[in-house]
């Protein structure tokens, strides 16, 4: 597919700050024919430096709460402000994904970018620390980084160039996420797929410079690509 509100952001300066396959270009496919309203609030949950925040607010006109328990909510907020963007138009919180800081039913939508993995396998999680917070009728929208077929009996060995049998625990196949989306008693699932956007978006973060990138090239040099993918989920709460 092609991404023309993300190649806005291929700037070398924007790209240093993406923390692993390009999440703008993520980001737009998963919201394709949204249903999210423009001038909601949406919380960007695990919104790291803040990048897919501000494409949240630029381009789709999203009132935005930036919440990540890593990154510093001042160093987003001045980040904010180089990019043209109001308090009223983008929030950065230090937030814990399990412990929400933020009044039931505030958002109108959630979408969350490569990250959903590291705290939403627990089954309850989406009923217990999530939906509270979302209005109903609301949606959640997630990418995660995942495997075509679940190889978790028998890891490629190109897989363990670059990462641990405990950090690929974080990542499973879409029939995982299916039976753990299916055990929320407070949404429906609208969509859950296999996305497109897998080699565009590995090639985008293989280009920068960081130890971590420099890392995962191991991995992906030897091919281990075939074996990955990012899968979209898409809630409605009931």
């Amino acid at each position: 597919m092609k991404y023309p509100l993300s190649e806005k952001y291929a700037t070398p300066e924007l790209m240093a700050k993406i923390m692993g396959p390009n999440p703008l270009k993520l980001e737009e496919e998963l919201l394709q024919d949204n249903n999210i309203p423009a001038g909601a609030v949406v919380c960007d949950l695990g919104s790291g430096q803040g990048l897919t925040s501000v494409f949240l607010a630029k381009e789709y006109g999203f009132r935005v709460y930036a919440a990540d328990l890593w990154s510093d909510p001042d160093e987003n907020r001045k980040f904010f402000d180089e990019m043209g963007l109001s308090e009223r138009q983008i929030v950065p919180v230090k937030a814990d994904a399990a412990d929400l800081p933020f009044e039931k039913e505030f958002f109108d939508a959630v979408v969350c970018v490569d990250s959903y993995n590291y705290f939403g396998r627990d089954a309850d999680y989406l009923d217990m620390k999530l939906l509270p917070f979302v209005k109903q009728g609301g949606y959640i929208y997630i990418s995660v980084p995942g495997m075509k077929k679940d190889l978790h009996n028998a890891l490629p060995p190109e897989l363990l160039l670059s990462w641990t049998p405990e950090q690929l625990d974080y990542i499973h196949d879409a029939a995982y996420w299916e039976r753990i989306v299916k055990q929320c008693v407070g949404a429906e699932i609208v969509d859950l797929s296999e996305m497109e956007s897998n080699e565009e978006v590995w090639a985008d973060w293989l280009k920068q410079e960081n130890e971590y990138a420099r890392g995962d090239r191991k991995t992906m040099e030897a091919g281990g690509g075939k074996y990955l993918n990012f899968i979209k989920i898409v809630l409605k709460k009931m």
